[in-house]
């Protein structure tokens, strides 16, 4: 069995292993993607994301889109995710660096539609999250205590509780309950506190994946709440929100039609995975 290239990158310090596979030729199993984001065994990520052509790795059974590259994206469990706000960035940059799409601007397939995305002269990457829907209200028990929030859709699932509490007393250890008429397939999780005008501070569980330093589509989720809340009625809010995470920072831009979201996407390295450990998971 031939090695298999990899790379690694970070956006806010939420962390992919990207897999080159443009042909479709990798069987990328559960048992796999959890080997490879193991911490002490592995090469230790939050997910994993396969490049691979659209025309060959859509597997949504209906049209194929109108964009070259698919992100096939899996949380660190094994599960498939629809969307990766950071992660669509890191994909983005790799496909920039390696010539696979030419800049600034250009379409990635996701399973939950196609995103355009765009490189800015400041090396950060503006992803178009599409619509952002607010769905009502919602609880988690987070650390053995029941939380309210707002359920929220970014194309994958949310629960997003504005907090009074210093974000640090949480504990995100375990998956936080949710309730599951309304989170039949999980959901991820954010605690979210306004520290200022158009301003908030958060820490999120992933579903699957975990509490992780950063969540993209998170993000947008925390300002469609924060927005929502401080209007009169259930709905977001244009305007833009500068989002700090314990990876870093993120600014959402909320419209009429979309949302937007900026912020870094790095690549930390390229390498060869050796065949016979990936033969054996």
């Amino acid at each position: 069995m031939a090695g298999v290239e990899f790379v690694k990158g970070h956006g806010t310090q939420n962390d992919f292993v990207l897999l080159p596979d443009p042909d479709g030729a990798l069987e990328l199993t559960p048992a796999r993607v959890r080997a490879l984001c193991d911490r002490r065994r592995g090469l230790g990520a939050d997910g994993v994301l396969r490049v691979v052509r659209t025309q060959v790795g859509w597997d949504l059974g209906s049209p194929v889109p109108d964009a070259e590259w698919f992100m096939d994206y899996r949380n660190a469990d094994g599960s498939i995710s629809e969307m990766c706000g950071n992660g669509i960035r890191v994909f983005a940059r790799y496909l920039l660096e390696h010539g696979l799409a030419a800049g600034p601007s250009f379409a990635v397939a996701t399973r939950s539609g196609v995103r355009g995305v765009r490189a800015e002269p400041d090396g950060r990457i503006t992803v178009d999250m599409g619509p952002v829907s607010v769905l009502g209200p919602g609880r988690a028990v987070v650390g053995g205590a029941l939380r309210d929030g707002l359920r929220i859709s970014v194309g994958n699932p949310h629960l997003a509780c504005l907090v009074d509490d210093a974000l640090g007393k949480f504990d995100l250890t375990a998956a936080p309950g949710l309730d599951p008429a309304h989170f039949p397939a999980g959901g991820n999780v954010e605690l979210v506190q306004v520290t200022g005008p158009a301003a908030l501070s958060m820490r999120v569980h992933e579903r699957g994946s975990g509490e992780t330093r950063s969540c993209g589509t998170g993000a947008v989720a925390a300002a469609a709440a924060a927005a929502a809340l401080s209007s009169s009625a259930t709905k977001t809010v244009p305007g833009q929100w500068h989002v700090t995470v314990p990876g870093g920072a993120l600014t959402v831009t909320l419209d009429a039609r979309t949302s937007w979201l900026t912020g870094p996407a790095v690549i930390v390295a390229e390498g060869e995975l050796d065949p016979g450990w990936l033969a054996s998971r």
